[in-house]
C-alpha cells in the first residue's frame, strides 16, 4: 500500500477507532457499576425488552465499529472516489461513527446503578440527541478530508475524438443490445416474497402487501436487458416499464472499463453515488457514460466496448446534424 492509500485508509478509519477507544474508556470507567445483565434493546416506549451479559457487549462493541471502519478504508482506497464524493465519504464516516458511539455509550450509562438491567429505560430522547451528534460529526468530517489528497483522476483519455467507434454508411441505422444476468435477482426474489407472506399472515398485510410488490417488481429485472440505438442507452426488465433510459443529448462520451460493485457503486442494483449512479449486477465490464451534468451512468454488460463504440458514433452523427 502506497503511503497516499495508507493515508486515507488512515482518516476513513479513525473516527471508528475513537468511538471504540471511548466507548471501551469509558466502560472501564463504569464497570464496577454496571449489572452481571445489560439492557440493550428497547421497545417502542424506551423499555428494556432484550438484555445481554457483560461479556456478550464487549464481544459485539469491539467488531462493530472496526468492521465499519475497515470497509470505509477499503472504500476510501479502492472506490475511485473524487472531489465531493471523497469528502463525503470521509464527512459521512464521521457520522456514522458518532451515530454508533453515542448510542453505545447511551446504552451503558443507561444501566448504571441498576440492580437489574430489566428495569433499565432508554429514554428516546437519546436518538434525537445520536443524530445531532452525527451531523455534528459529519460537518467537523468534511474540511478533515483535505488532510489526504482524493484519489487521482483516472489517466485514461477523456478527449472523446480518441474513443473507439463503429464505422456505418451515411443513412445505415445501427443497434445493439445485450442481456445481463444477475443471479441475486431471483434470490431477492423469493426472500422478499417469503417475507411478504410472513409478515403479512404474522403482523400485518398493510406491511407485507408491498414487500410483495416489491418482489415482484424485482422479478422483472431478473434478467434485464442493455439497448443501444438512436435514442440513447435503455436498461429495461421484462416489462416496458419501470426501465431506465439515458438519451444521447444527455450524454458527452462512453467508456468501456472495469468498473468495482462494491468498492465504486456500494453494492448491487440501481446505485446513486455524489458523481455517478448506474444498474450494476456484478463486479466487470460496463459501459460507462460521461453526462452533460459532469456525473457518470455505468451498466455492467458483457461487450461493452461494442456498446459504448455505438454510443460514440451516434454522438458524433447527432453533433454533425445527421
Amino acid at each position: 500500500m502506497t503511503s497516499k492509500n495508507l493515508g486515507r485508509a488512515s482518516l476513513a478509519a479513525l473516527p471508528f477507532v475513537l468511538a471504540l477507544l471511548i466507548d471501551l474508556t469509558l466502560y472501564a470507567v463504569i464497570a464496577d457499576r454496571l449489572p452481571d445483565r445489560l439492557a440493550v434493546h428497547f421497545d417502542a416506549g424506551g423499555s428494556a425488552d432484550g438484555h445481554t451479559s457483560l461479556t456478550a457487549y464487549l464481544l459485539y462493541t469491539l467488531p462493530t465499529p472496526l468492521v465499519l471502519g475497515a470497509l470505509w478504508a477499503f472504500v476510501a482506497v479502492k472506490g475511485k472516489l473524487h472531489g465531493r464524493a471523497h469528502q463525503w465519504l470521509i464527512g459521512g464516516g464521521f457520522a456514522v461513527a458518532a451515530f454508533l458511539g453515542y448510542l453505545l455509550i447511551a446504552v451503558l450509562f443507561v444501566n448504571v446503578d441498576v440492580p437489574d438491567g430489566g428495569s433499565a429505560g432508554f429514554p428516546l430522547w437519546h436518538i434525537a440527541v445520536a443524530l445531532g451528534v452525527a451531523a455534528l460529526a459529519g460537518v467537523l468530517g468534511l474540511p478533515l478530508s483535505r488532510l489526504v489528497p482524493p484519489p487521482e483522476e483516472d489517466p485514461r483519455d477523456r478527449d472523446p475524438a480518441a474513443r473507439e467507434r463503429i464505422a456505418l454508411a451515411d443513412g445505415e441505422v445501427a443497434a445493439w443490445g445485450r442481456g445481463i444476468g444477475a443471479w441475486w435477482a431471483p434470490v431477492a426474489v423469493l426472500v422478499l416474497l417469503a417475507a411478504g407472506v410472513a409478515v403479512g399472515r404474522e403482523q400485518s398485510w398493510f406491511i407485507g402487501v408491498p414487500l410483495i410488490l416489491l418482489a415482484l417488481v424485482t422479478g422483472t429485472f431478473c434478467r434485464p436487458h442493455v439497448t443501444v440505438d438512436r435514442r440513447g442507452l435503455t436498461v429495461s426488465g421484462l416489462l416496458p416499464r419501470p426501465r431506465v433510459r439515458v438519451p444521447l443529448e444527455r450524454m458527452e462520451a462512453a467508456d468501456s472499463r472495469p468498473v468495482n460493485a462494491l468498492a465504486e457503486y456500494g453494492g448491487w442494483g440501481y446505485r446513486i453515488r455524489p458523481d455517478r449512479s448506474g444498474v450494476i449486477t456484478r463486479s466487470g465490464e460496463a459501459i460507462v457514460v460521461s453526462l452533460t451534468s459532469g456525473r457518470e451512468f455505468a451498466v455492467t454488460v458483457g461487450d461493452s466496448a461494442t456498446g459504448a463504440a455505438l454510443l460514440n458514433t451516434l454522438l458524433d452523427r447527432r453533433r454533425a446534424g445527421r
